[in-house]
């Protein structure tokens, strides 16, 4: 669905629908973008169209491993990293490589990187 939305805004719109530049825009921080109705409609349909197919399907039970404080941290350093990497994994991994963009191919390399250094670490250290 990402890669659906992806390709309607691109052929809609003429721009990429990167989840963070979205955010930024919906939220005040850009001043750029799409038309800020658009962004806003866009971000709130993220979390209400998981919530209406969890209701369809009878719902999903979520489990939190870390404390509500390791959460928020680690959300925080993800809003970081996306600002100063110039997009989220959304953005440069559907977006960016659909375009065959330099950045995004470099960037899409180091988020995967970083996953399988993280999965590794962790099963060495008996966390997974």
């Amino acid at each position: 669905l990402i890669g659906l939305a992806a390709a309607i805004m691109l052929l809609g719109l003429g721009r990429i629908a990167g989840v963070s530049g979205l955010a930024a825009r919906a939220t005040g921080v850009a001043d750029s973008g799409p038309p800020r109705a658009l962004a806003i409609a866009f971000v709130l349909g993220l979390p209400l169209g998981s919530l209406l197919v969890s209701s369809l399907t009878g719902g999903v039970t979520v489990q939190y491993p870390s404390s509500y404080t390791v959460l928020i941290v680690g959300g925080l350093l993800v809003g970081f990293g996306t600002r100063l990497g110039s997009g989220c994994t959304s953005g440069h991994g559907v977006c960016g490589l659909s375009r065959l963009s330099r950045r995004s191919i470099v960037a899409t390399a180091l988020f995967m990187a970083s996953g399988f250094a993280t999965v590794a670490f962790m099963r060495l250290g008996g966390l997974l």
